[in-house]
């Protein structure tokens, strides 16, 4: 076991290094997942017996031919026939959808949806603009995710304000708002999707519960900042949204924007309508925009180089993101079959004993390492509590936060998605616009680092308000 914990701290060091050691991190969570399920084949497969003992014993009882097989080659014919495929099915639920997800945002992006809303913009006063890129940015990156938001939004201040060292704090905010907009909602970021998937929270708490934490953790930070920016913007700054404005009336785009955002807004609904899994909900209302862009392309008497029709965009999904993420859930998932994330839990559990400054600390970590693999730990450290586990626990108050849209989960959703924003590298929507905006690293510690994290910990101090006297 000793081992598989070197293999996982290795692979997270060298993801946390991505930009030093110039390797894609879905290529090292890759390398590390395939690796922890070949030791824990190979060096632990006996885990099984504690940690899924039911299923275990079930499973031999079904399978007569192993029972006259040594207790070791019944251990690993249950790791191969059942856990891998139990995990595979869980994990393609998070792969399928965030496939759909991005798929459907990008089609919108690239007929130039998005600029319906920005194009709109029309305040030269350029503190009022912080606040405007501020709000619009926290409500979109909710509906989408925030690299996708992040990304539009400093494009469109690319257009608006000439002067970089200015833009560097329109930037910074994006990065802010994005991260606080996308803890609040269930398809906002990629921990919530994950939480939420796995059924860990549901749509009304977290966003009844999230929303105030999440909307002072950016305002605190855009306040701030304001007092950075002086005057008006030079007239005549702005410039066209781009040539895919030609090929789709504004009335086409509108709808192909109506379309896509509905398609993700409705997902929950779906999941409480249906009771499906969220992806196939999110591959419906792909295949609806699909149809749709299909029809509106037959008609066009345009050249197909210009026409973006789902085929072209699907290349322009980042399938580099995908895999990254199944290499993560994958590593998980071993080290959580031979147990050593219950011990990890248990431990904190008897040291720590308090969800709030668990969840701190995972916020903490989080502006250093990536997230996903953070909340991938904590949810494999904590099962979701039922009613007979909480009447057998030592401390049954403290269980009780691990129930459904328990304080555990919920303030993990935040604390995991807002503290990020304390470094630039803590999140994809401040590593992209790093990359965009060429901010440097020590420019945003000294200017950045001090207000998000005032936000951070303000939007953390009303959850625990929230959560104990309401």
């Amino acid at each position: 076991m000793e081992l598989m914990v070197l293999v996982f701290i290795i692979g997270y060091i060298f993801i946390a290094l991505e930009h030093r050691v110039r390797i894609d991190k879905a290529a090292i969570a890759l390398l590390t997942g395939g690796a922890l399920w070949v030791l824990y084949i190979l060096i632990s497969p006996l885990s099984v017996q504690t940690v899924f003992p039911d299923s275990f014993r079930e499973f031999i009882s079904n399978q007569s031919s192993l029972s006259l097989l040594p207790l070791i080659e019944q251990c690993r014919g249950y790791i191969v026939d059942v856990h891998i495929i139990e995990s595979l099915g869980e994990i393609s639920e998070t792969l399928f959808f965030l496939m759909g997800a991005m798929t459907i945002v990008e089609l919108v992006d690239v007929h130039g949806g998005f600029y319906i809303i920005t194009d709109r913009i029309s305040t030269n006063n350029k503190r009022v603009l912080l606040i405007l890129i501020a709000f619009i940015t926290f409500f979109m990156s909710a509906i989408l995710d925030n690299l996708t938001t992040s990304i539009v939004m400093i494009m469109m201040v690319r257009k608006l304000v000439p002067n970089y060292k200015e833009r560097w704090v329109y930037g910074s905010i994006i990065i802010i708002a994005a991260n606080s907009g996308g803890a609040w909602s269930p398809i906002g970021d990629v921990t919530t999707i994950m939480l939420w998937i796995k059924g860990k929270i549901t749509t009304a708490p977290v966003i009844t519960k999230l929303f105030i934490p999440s909307l002072i953790s950016m305002l605190i930070p855009t306040i701030l900042a304001s007092r950075m920016l002086k005057g008006e913007l030079p007239e005549g700054a702005k410039k066209a949204a781009g040539h895919i404005s030609t090929i789709l009336s504004e009335k086409e785009r509108f709808i192909l924007s109506a379309m896509g955002v509905l398609a993700l807004v409705l997902v929950p609904v779906f999941k409480f309508v249906t009771q499906l899994p969220p992806f196939v909900g999110v591959l419906i209302g792909l295949s609806l925009l699909w149809i749709y862009t299909e029809i509106i392309y037959s008609r066009k008497k345009t050249s197909e180089t210009l026409k973006h029709r789902v085929t072209r965009v699907l290349k322009r999904v980042d399938t580099a993101t995908i895999l990254f993420f199944l290499g993560i859930l994958l590593a998980v998932n071993a080290l959580q079959g031979t147990g050593i994330l219950n011990t990890m839990g248990e431990f904190l559990e008897e040291r720590v004993h308090n969800i709030y400054l668990i969840n701190i600390a995972i916020g903490f970590l989080s502006a250093i390492v990536d997230n996903v693999p953070l909340v991938a730990v904590a949810m494999g450290m904590y099962p979701l509590a039922d009613a007979s586990m909480i009447s057998t626990a030592a401390d049954p108050l403290f269980m009780q936060t691990f129930v459904q849209d328990g304080s555990f989960w919920l303030f993990l959703a935040y604390c995991a998605g807002v503290g990020g924003s304390i470094l630039i590298i803590g999140s994809a929507a401040g590593v992209v616009i790093m990359g965009i905006e060429k901010i440097s690293f020590g420019w945003y510690l000294k200017n950045f680092s001090i207000l998000a994290l005032a936000g951070y910990l303000a939007g953390a101090g009303a959850f625990v308000l929230i959560d104990i006297y309401l």
